[in-house]
C-alpha cells in the first residue's frame, strides 16, 4: 500500500522556499522523458531558476503541490489568463509528478485541486496542452476534459525528438 499524500497550495514565499524540491520534481520528469518545456541538458540551476521565476511571477497564479512524508513529489499551476477579454479563463501548467509518486492517483488529485483553485479565482474555463498519446492525455480525458485537437510537431521531447501536443479545455460548473 502506498503511503498517504496530501495536496496544498503554496504562496509565493513558500514556492520560493520549495524551489529546490520543485526543481527535483521537474528534473526527474525531464530525465524520465517528459516533454515539459525542458531538454535533457537541463541543469539543477536551470530548474531552480524556473521555479524562482514562478515564485516571482506576481500574476495571481496558484501553485499546488502533492506531498508525503518524504516531501514534495508533485506540482501543478493554475495561471490566470492575462488579456482583459478573458477574465473567466486560466491555464493549467506544469502538471508534474516525480516517478516515485506515480500510479497513486496523484495527478488526478492535483488536477481536481487545480480545478477547485480555479473556481476560487473565479475562473470557469480552463485550457491545457499535453503530449499526444501519453498517460496525461488519457488522464485528462478520464477527468472530463474535452480534446480540441492535436498539433503535430509542436515541441521536442528532452532527447530532441519532435512530438505532437493535444489541446484540452474544461468548462467548470459555476
Amino acid at each position: 500500500m502506498s503511503p498517504p499524500f496530501f495536496i496544498r497550495g503554496l504562496d509565493p514565499a513558500q514556492t520560493r522556499a520549495a524551489a529546490p524540491a520543485l526543481a527535483d520534481v521537474l528534473l526527474d520528469c525531464v530525465r524520465g522523458g517528459a516533454s515539459v518545456s525542458f531538454m535533457a541538458d537541463t541543469t539543477e540551476a536551470d530548474a531552480l531558476a524556473f521555479w524562482t521565476g514562478v515564485a516571482d511571477a506576481a500574476d495571481g497564479r496558484a501553485v499546488l503541490v502533492a506531498e508525503d512524508a518524504d516531501g514534495i513529489f508533485g506540482v501543478v499551476e493554475v495561471i490566470p489568463a492575462g488579456p482583459p477579454n478573458q477574465p473567466h479563463r486560466a491555464d493549467i501548467a506544469k502538471m508534474l509528478v516525480h516517478r516515485r509518486g506515480r500510479r497513486r492517483g496523484v495527478a488526478a488529485a492535483l488536477l481536481t485541486a487545480a480545478e477547485s483553485a480555479a473556481r476560487d479565482m473565479g475562473k470557469w474555463l480552463l485550457v491545457l496542452d499535453t503530449v499526444s498519446g501519453g498517460d496525461a492525455e488519457r488522464l485528462y480525458a478520464r477527468q472530463g476534459w474535452t480534446p480540441v485537437g492535436a498539433i503535430p510537431d509542436y515541441a521536442l521531447t528532452p532527447d530532441g525528438a519532435l512530438c505532437s501536443t493535444t489541446v484540452f479545455y474544461k468548462r467548470l460548473a459555476p
